[in-house]
């Protein structure tokens, strides 16, 4: 009989980090490996930042902090969220924690209860379910392809709302796919949700200024459900500071001192120094977000001319962050050296093993016949990276 509970022995591993792991065990080997498997900027944090936090230690800035943050930082999070967005808050709606993806489990666990309902399109970021099993609530799937750009329709989402529902789940721009929704169709979205006011929505915008068509729209900018939205954000995507674990939710006073509560029970405050550099980021400009920007679209470009060119991969232009989520259902039931393909994740072992290339399988993103790649890496390794992952797949017969 096993020791651990039934609440940890349900939950998935993150695949993302299994193929990273399993990346790193090969190259620990020897083996030339080119990692596309994981969602991170490969550009250093911007000088500014990182002086804030070397002066923030020279200043003992080492002390607990406030469980929902420091006033400093919370007061240049709503200046950003006023400046960039148009979006009223409060310092007292805001709750920043260690990392976004805290902020999301702070979200769900404060809303949902056990047997509740979670809407979230497919395909979704990894760990949207598994925050749903740690709630005991129930997740149910709207199913997108690539033919709609990944992104729902009204009818759908209407289709998909119960008694039971209580949260929609859902990002743009999306990882896995970097789908954006425009202002049109998150009106639309919107009025679906006006005559159902007990559903929340969980807008998780961490790739905001990862959009190369537009610039970014939230469903928070509607005022006839904004007090049911909560905005998910973070400042590990845009200006690269994914080791600093630094995110935050926007919502109402009410959910905002319920996230406090949650969070003070299992972490307490986001660590000083990390707190430091996010306010001199956002009170820093955008000019070194926006030059990353210029470069994720550049190898988004590349890497879509070169993917294109690979018969049997069925695969859109994304509109933001930097993800490609090609369709590989081609490819199941193909053969090479005598093992045969059957979902895409037997296609993402095989990619790693024989081409030496991490890519994840789209099964944990509820999306089984796809698979992801991330683009943020340097131009020739992505370039390399898709060559062998061309000749890989020429090899299935």
């Amino acid at each position: 009989m096993s020791a651990l509970s039934d609440r940890i022995n349900n939950l998935s591993e993150s695949q993302t980090i299994k193929m990273a792991k399993l990346g790193r065990e090969l190259a620990a080997k020897g083996v030339d490996v080119i990692s596309l498997s994981f969602g991170e900027p490969d550009f250093h944090t911007p000088e500014y930042i990182k002086d804030a936090a070397k002066q923030a230690m020279d200043d003992n800035f080492t002390y607990y902090t406030p469980v929902a943050g420091y006033p400093e930082l919370r007061k240049a999070i709503v200046k950003k969220l006023k400046d960039e967005n148009d979006l009223d808050y409060d310092v007292t709606d805001i709750v920043v924690s260690t990392g976004a993806k805290q902020a999301i489990a702070n979200a769900v666990l404060c809303l949902v209860n056990p047997g509740e309902e979670v809407i979230i399109p497919t395909p979704y970021w990894v760990s949207y379910s598994e925050v749903v099993k740690l709630a005991e609530g129930k997740s149910v799937f709207i199913k997108t392809t690539v033919e709609q750009n990944f992104k729902i329709t009204p009818e759908q989402l209407e289709a998909a709302i119960t008694p039971k529902s209580k949260l929609f789940m859902f990002s743009s721009p999306s990882n896995p796919t970097g789908s954006l929704y425009s202002k049109s169709e998150l009106e639309a979205l919107a009025k679906v949700f006006e005559r159902h006011p007990h559903v929340y929505i969980l807008s998780d915008e961490i790739y905001e200024h990862l959009n190369y068509v537009d610039k970014h729209e939230t469903i928070a900018q509607f005022d006839s459900i904004k007090d049911r939205v909560v905005i998910i954000n973070g400042f590990s995507k845009a200006y690269a500071m994914t080791g600093w674990r630094i995110g935050y939710t926007a919502s109402t006073k009410e959910l905002a001192s319920a996230f406090d509560k949650m969070q003070g029970q299992i972490t307490s405050g986001t660590c000083s120094i990390t707190q430091r550099a996010g306010t001199a980021a956002y009170n820093g400009g955008l000019a070194a977000v926006l030059e990353m920007r210029e470069a994720f679209k550049k190898r988004r470009d590349l890497v879509h001319s070169l993917l294109t060119e690979i018969d049997g991969l069925k695969v859109n232009l994304p509109e933001g962050a930097f993800y490609f989520f090609p369709d590989v259902t081609s490819y199941f039931g193909k053969a090479f050296n005598g093992k045969t393909i059957n979902d895409a994740d037997e296609l993402s072992i095989y990619l790693l093993e024989e081409a030496h290339v991490a890519v994840v399988g789209g099964d944990s993103f509820g999306a089984p016949e796809y698979i992801r790649l991330s683009y943020a890496a340097a131009e020739d390794k992505l370039v390399e990276a898709v060559k062998r992952i061309k000749r890989a797949l020429e090899q299935l017969k």
